[in-house]
């Protein structure tokens, strides 16, 4: 009489093969007598077929990463260099207006970013005609309690009248909390738009928003000596 295996269970079956290397050394012929569908088609192949096929499978799969990781290491390399010359150009600045024009420049021209608008607030010292224009002590409110920038929908809608008559068609915003180094409280606001919706999105990396910010409050604190 046939004795049945009482447990034909595949993950005791696949523990059971790892915890026995070799098996198929002794078993040899399993190798070539067994077959198992093709992952791609209908017919049957045999097991160093089948393995040879996820082989090729995995080699894919590593290349679409690494030409993906490659991607977007280009793509944050060519971020650097525009953030770069950015920085290059707020060094340079000796009044408020050299900042604005700086940001107006690279930002349209490096960062393909049609829109900005900025306001400072906080700062002591000479004025910053163009740039100190007053805002409400609820914008003040809403920017200090950004710990980081905020993409997606304007997250303080009393900026939507700085950008005038273009603002009925900007989809898209990153509100930047000017977050300087050496002070502690936000001493500003810039804010990206854009007319695309998906230019500025919820969950988006923040990283050299984070940079712009430091970079543009440093210039403008320097300036208040």
């Amino acid at each position: 009489m046939n004795m049945q295996p009482t447990n034909l269970e595949p993950q005791a079956i696949a523990e059971f093969l790892t915890r026995h290397p070799n098996f198929f050394n002794d078993f040899p012929m399993l190798l070539a007598d067994l077959h198992i569908p093709h992952p791609h088609g209908t017919h049957a192949v045999s097991m160093s077929e089948r393995q040879l096929i996820a082989m090729r499978d995995k080699v894919r799969m590593l290349e679409n990463k690494l030409a993906e990781l490659i991607q977007f290491g280009e793509e944050n390399d060519g971020i650097s260099e525009k953030l770069h010359a950015l920085t290059l150009a707020l060094v340079t600045a000796s009044q408020p207006q050299d900042v604005a024009a700086a940001l107006a420049i690279h930002l349209r021209d490096g960062f393909a970013v049609p829109h900005h608008a900025l306001r400072v607030w906080t700062l002591t010292g000479e004025p910053m005609p163009g740039l100190d224009q007053p805002v409400s002590q609820a914008v003040r409110d809403a920017v200090a309690a950004m710990l980081h920038p905020v993409c997606g929908p304007l997250a303080v809608p009393e900026a939507s009248d700085w950008f005038g008559e273009v603002s009925p068609h900007l989809r898209a915003f990153a509100c930047i909390p000017l977050r300087p180094a050496a002070v502690a409280a936000p001493i500003g606001l810039l804010v990206l738009a854009s007319e695309e919706a998906k230019r500025f999105y919820p969950g988006m990396g923040t990283l050299y928003l984070d940079r712009l910010s430091q970079l543009v409050g440093a210039a403008l604190v320097r300036m208040q000596g």
